[in-house]
């Protein structure tokens, strides 16, 4: 889980459900309390030119974002942190085709994106629910104890038709203070998401993103045998939008600073969803 609650809201902001709490981040231990489940179980409007979305990184090589029109993966150089292992080499997952444009996940750089994070932080409707408003230092922290972390948090810009237009966090939910709170399975695979964008809020985008993230998850990590999110009951929406992306409400979770609905993407049966 992130510092604050942070997820997808689809409404005014496209956050999938939070709420603003201390989000338990890379580098942090969890707190006490575990569910009781009765069932026993889970229960930009920027355009970046491809050139900067290449990068360059230490770490292990991976491909850059498709060029328009190629349909497929462009030769660019940008690396990925060794440490990624964790979550199977996102930065290797590629570009997908979705109902609306080709989408890849990219993951962050400090230097070349933390401008463009910290202003969709200090979006009023988003600081609700990430608490990461003010100075760029406190967004700097957030993702520099990811980057610098374990790799059991990746955080990447959704890069949509060329466009950054959100920000999410690829996590491993069995790792994370989360799996104290719900019967965490080996490699459960957690998200959050906001669509930084406002042009591309209140559309459904964050559905559609949802859905194909979670399939895109299910195929690049074989051992993953569910997605989860943890978006605050209050936010309907965010609810809302995990549920029309074909995940199912599994239980009400007490969390630090939220109650909190547990959404589970299964990987059986996906074809149904």
């Amino acid at each position: 889980m992130p510092p604050t609650d942070a997820h997808v809201c689809t409404g005014p902001v496209t956050d999938a459900g939070a709420d603003a709490r201390p989000r338990p981040d890379t580098s942090r231990t969890g707190v006490g309390g575990r569910l009781n489940c009765p069932d026993g179980e889970d229960t930009l409007d920027l355009r970046l030119p491809y050139e900067l979305l290449a990068g360059v990184r230490e770490g292990v090589p991976g491909p850059g974002p498709a060029r328009p029109g190629t349909g497929g993966t462009a030769p660019l150089p940008y690396t990925l942190p060794k440490a990624d292992d964790l979550l199977d080499g996102i930065g290797a997952w590629g570009p997908i085709a979705t109902p609306v444009g080709v989408f890849q996940l990219v993951p962050v750089q400090i230097a070349r994106d933390l401008a463009l994070i910290g202003r969709w932080m200090n979006d009023p409707a988003v600081a609700e629910f990430w608490a990461l408003a003010g100075p760029h230092a406190a967004v700097e922290e957030h993702l520099r104890r990811q980057l610098l972390g374990d790799g059991r948090s990746i955080p990447c810009l959704g890069v949509l038709a060329g466009t950054p237009m959100s920000y999410w966090e690829i996590y491993r939910a069995d790792l994370d203070p989360l799996a104290r709170h719900y019967a965490a399975r080996p490699h459960d695979t957690g998200i959050h998401l906001l669509v930084g964008d406002v042009s591309a809020r209140g559309r459904g985008l964050g559905s559609v993103l949802l859905h194909a993230i979670a399939d895109l998850v299910l195929d690049r990590r074989p051992t993953c045998a569910r997605v989860v999110a943890e978006p605050a009951l209050r936010n309907i929406p965010s609810v809302a939008a995990f549920l029309s992306a074909g995940f199912r409400f599994s239980a009400e979770v007490d969390l630090p600073a939220k109650r909190a609905a547990l959404m589970v993407r299964d990987r059986f049966p996906r074809r149904l969803v």
